[in-house]
């Protein structure tokens, strides 16, 4: 089977004849129908993050292994079961929940297997989606799907269950000011999920006019040019004049997070995502003084993921798929995302 893997860190991705993948026990292979193209493997193609302070977070100090298949974003229709597979069935149109954890951490028998201490997760840690078929470990890790779209259901494993889990986490209520910082995939799709589980004001702020224009059709509430020099104080006057309630920063800067601060009001909470990198100087006294909190979010675990997928099919949400992109194209599409000319989600189509 034709697989498009990372050999190295920054070396263009390799198009290679794998073998076909055979399943034994509770494993499931499936013929990818799409795999989402995710911000996340392009740090994996860097071979990991910047820190800001001169270091460096490779990603084999966490484990990662080259050469690897990336691609966690992943739709596909079975094709070979295990032995012990219950409940699924050669043809079923499946997503997959690729944030496999060892099984055995505080994390993972308390069902949040995302935050694993020893992740194994699919595209990352283990070959993904950058090919014509994919082996899952265990079917437990697969979602039925019906009645969606079902290149836009891949984007629903990670953009859109992250976005999700962020939103919950801001716990906003009705009539209260959410900002939304970044109008990519995230940003987008937490727009409608902000609207339709918060019934928030959704302020979002990118510094890309046409981003912007699509975050307006997403249902945003306002809309805000983070070019503006007056950026700050046009997100309070919008607020009335007191801040946000909460943030959510897809972006994760140093100077969307300095930002982020500032038009935070009392009490606030700011919900950190992105994994741009860098760090930022923080007045500590007003953390206390304005009780306001400050919480990652890192995707969500299996029962999010089938709550995100309930809203997809009750038509809550539609993601966005504005490129596709064939496995032989996969160089072309990693670098269109990080020149920021996807806007929304792109998919591989293998």
């Amino acid at each position: 089977m034709k697989a498009a893997q990372i050999v190295a860190p920054k070396e263009p991705l390799e198009l290679k004849d794998l073998e076909m993948p055979k399943p034994k026990e509770s494993e499931v292979v499936l013929k990818v129908k799409a795999v989402g193209v995710c911000h996340s493997d392009l740090h994996l193609w860097d071979g990991g993050y910047d820190t800001g302070s001169g270091t460096f977070m490779k990603a084999t100090d966490r484990g990662v292994k080259f050469p690897v298949t990336p691609g966690h974003e992943v739709v596909g229709s079975v094709t070979q079961i295990g032995t012990s597979v219950s409940g699924i069935k050669i043809g079923d149109q499946v997503l997959v929940y690729p944030w496999i954890g060892c099984g055995m951490c505080p994390a993972c028998k308390a069902g949040n297997e995302n935050l694993c201490d020893t992740p194994r997760s699919l595209g990352v840690f283990q070959n993904g989606g950058y090919a014509e078929y994919v082996l899952v470990p265990h079917f437990k890790y697969l979602i039925k799907i019906s009645g969606i779209d079902l290149e836009g259901a891949a984007s629903l494993a990670c953009s859109g269950l992250t976005a999700f889990t962020a939103v919950k986490k801001t716990k906003a209520g009705p009539q209260e000011f959410l900002v939304i910082i970044g109008a990519g995939g995230l940003g987008l799709m937490a727009i409608q999920i902000a609207k339709a589980i918060t019934k928030s004001i959704v302020i979002n702020v990118d510094l890309d006019d046409k981003k912007l224009e699509a975050a307006k059709k997403m249902g945003a509430d306002h809309v805000v040019n983070s070019k503006s020099p007056d950026i700050v104080q046009k997100i309070i006057s919008i607020c009335n004049g007191k801040g946000a309630e909460s943030i959510i920063d897809f972006v994760n800067a140093p100077s969307t997070v300095k930002m982020g601060l500032a038009v935070l009001r009392k009490r606030g909470n700011l919900v950190l995502v992105g994994l741009f990198g860098g760090s930022a100087e923080i007045v500590l006294p007003t953390i206390p003084l304005k009780a306001i909190t400050i919480q990652g979010a890192y995707t969500g675990n299996y029962q999010d993921l089938v709550e995100l997928v309930e809203l997809a099919k009750s038509g809550v949400i539609n993601p966005i798929i504005s490129k596709r992109y064939s496995i032989a194209q996969a160089n072309n599409a990693l670098e269109d995302l990080k020149q920021g000319k996807i806007v929304g989600r792109a998919v591989i189509n293998p």
